[in-house]
């Protein structure tokens, strides 16, 4: 009897010898890698959210702050020489930075924002080989690289990495409806934030390329795409997923003084002005016109720059430039001459632009029409430009 016991024991042992062995055998790393993706914040800088890396080595001291790091690919300098010129150029460099994970935690969570952590599926090889990656990139000769919104960023960093030490079918995981495009997938964020005017701005500056259909690799250049390609894909990528704290719920509520609604009422303004006799008014709106197709020409001007002179891809071929014509900017001081080829060229505006309206919903880029009221502003100082004789 005491022999068959010692047997049991001895077998026992062996067996949880041989499974522990095999445990470690299979992830001999001490490594747990996982992807952070941060919610949106209220600056336009944080409307898209964050992704970043997160390392915890078991191998180190408890009391070791480096035991549990996070690699940030989101990291630039506002104290960098130029930096407002390289940022309009598209030639801003941005860096590959590492922080101990409390403090990367802390700042997101007094901002509200928060974050939702996916531990990744991976071998004991392909943890130390993406943490030996992520060493040597943050390594000074290594750590910069161009920033690119749509197509080198933080997410899609991330995604390269994983894509290239792992099975990419991931990357094939169509989180939006096909046929989706670029500026659709930004109009999510921005509407939902009700940054009308922000959504504006990026409307006029972005030309026809950032309506073009995206992949489902395109896809992943935002930071809540990549989380939902992971959590999607054929292939386990995820071991397990956690909102790392509560955040609260702020119902947001958009301002009614939209761009549409501002222009609309300009339109208006200046419409029922011009009915007016009084001398004092029609002064003012002969300085108006000044001054309106100025700025529309310096418009014109900033998105040819804006096309030619940079690096952003998204810039080019601008469906804006039908309405803000750089030529505005000269005509702005003979917008009081009655001269013939000045009333021409203010025809030939209105003309011009009359059928840029016609075809406003089917140009090939997709215009924000919180502009129609100025497009019609133009139409119809123009027209009044037209006729010397006219009142203003």
């Amino acid at each position: 009897m005491l022999k068959l016991r010692t047997v049991i024991i001895f077998l026992l042992f062996t067996f949880y010898f041989l499974l522990f062995n095999k445990v470690s055998a299979q992830d001999s790393s001490h490594l747990r890698i996982s992807l952070l993706t941060c919610t949106p914040g209220n600056e336009l800088y944080s409307t898209f959210g964050h992704s970043a890396y997160r390392v915890i080595d078991s191998s180190k001291a408890f009391n070791d702050n480096w035991r549990d790091v996070v690699y940030n690919y989101g990291t630039f300098n506002f104290d960098d020489d130029g930096f407002y010129l390289k940022f309009v150029q598209g030639k801003l460099l941005y860096y590959v930075s590492v922080v101990i994970f409390p403090d990367f935690k802390f700042d997101y969570q007094t901002t509200n924002r928060g974050i939702t952590e996916q531990v990744l599926h991976l071998t004991a090889e392909e943890k130390i080989s993406i943490q030996q990656f992520l060493n040597n990139n943050i390594k000074e000769e290594n750590k910069y690289y161009k920033y690119d919104f749509f197509f080198d960023n933080c997410t899609t960093r991330l995604r390269d990495i994983l894509k290239k030490q792992n099975d990419s079918s991931f990357t094939k995981v169509a989180v939006m409806p096909p046929g989706s495009r670029f500026r659709q997938a930004i109009h999510q964020y921005l509407d939902k934030n009700h940054k009308d005017w922000s959504k504006l701005g990026i409307d006029i500056l972005l030309g026809q390329p950032c309506d073009g259909v995206m992949t489902t690799e395109n896809m992943q250049f935002l930071p809540d795409n990549l989380m939902k390609s992971l959590d999607s894909s054929d292939h386990k990528m995820i071991l397990s997923s956690e909102n790392l704290y509560p955040i609260t719920d702020e119902n947001a509520r958009g301002s009614i003084f939209t761009p549409f609604v501002v222009f609309s009422i300009l339109f208006i303004g200046i419409v029922l002005l011009g009915f007016v006799k009084n001398k004092f008014v029609q002064v003012f709106l002969q300085g108006f016109d000044g001054l309106f197709f100025f700025l529309t020409g310096l418009l014109g001007i900033i998105l040819i720059f804006m096309w030619l002179g940079t690096d952003h891809s998204m810039t080019k071929n601008n469906f804006n430039l039908l309405w803000a014509w750089p030529t505005h900017s000269i005509m702005a001081f003979f917008v009081n001459s009655k001269k013939q080829w000045v009333q021409k060229y203010f025809k030939l505006t209105a003309v011009a632009l009359m059928a840029v309206l016609i075809s406003w919903f089917f140009l090939p880029q997709q215009m924000n029409n919180g502009l129609l009221p100025i497009v019609l502003l133009l139409i119809y100082r123009s027209v009044k430009k037209s006729w010397s004789d006219a009142p203003v």
